[in-house]
């Protein structure tokens, strides 16, 4: 039984492959998003609104880098699941792992299809895509009995 291991960001995403939760991940694919590491303004033509303070003479932008982010960061999270879902349907793996930041695993759980979330049989909420495997090792369960299904 082959278990993916998805470790991801919102520029950066890791795939590995295990033969068991005692096996040590072998990396398989890693893909980036560029524009990730850009700013907003070099992304994005639109610049944010600007709102008056209800108080006073200030102003503000409105929106604006967040929300280009945040768009961002979906468009990342789509391209990783179709990149997960095409190995499902080619039958890479049997159970997938999902490792991401708390916001980015949620933006993963939106992306990916039915049929593979079906196969997350564990989720570790917390960015790792920049640490070694070893430390991976450290927060993924040590046997099925640990799998949380998610």
């Amino acid at each position: 039984m082959t278990i993916r291991i998805l470790v991801a960001d919102q520029a950066d995403a890791v795939f590995y492959d295990a033969d068991s939760l005692r096996a040590r991940p072998r990396e398989v694919a890693h893909i980036s998003d560029p524009t990730a590491h850009q700013h907003v303004r070099e992304f994005s033509s639109e610049r944010p609104g600007r709102s008056y303070e209800s108080v006073g003479r200030a102003r503000h932008a409105v929106g604006g880098e967040s929300t280009a982010r945040t768009q961002q960061a979906s468009k990342f999270a789509r391209r990783i699941a179709r990149r997960l879902d095409l190995a499902r349907r080619n039958r890479e793996y049997e159970q997938l792992i999902v490792v991401a930041g708390p916001r980015f695993l949620g933006l993963m759980r939106q992306e990916l299809s039915r049929l593979t979330r079906e196969r997350v049989v564990h989720e570790v909420a917390k960015d790792l895509v920049h640490g070694s495997v070893d430390d991976l090792r450290r927060h993924l369960p040590k046997s099925a009995d640990d799998l949380s299904r998610a």
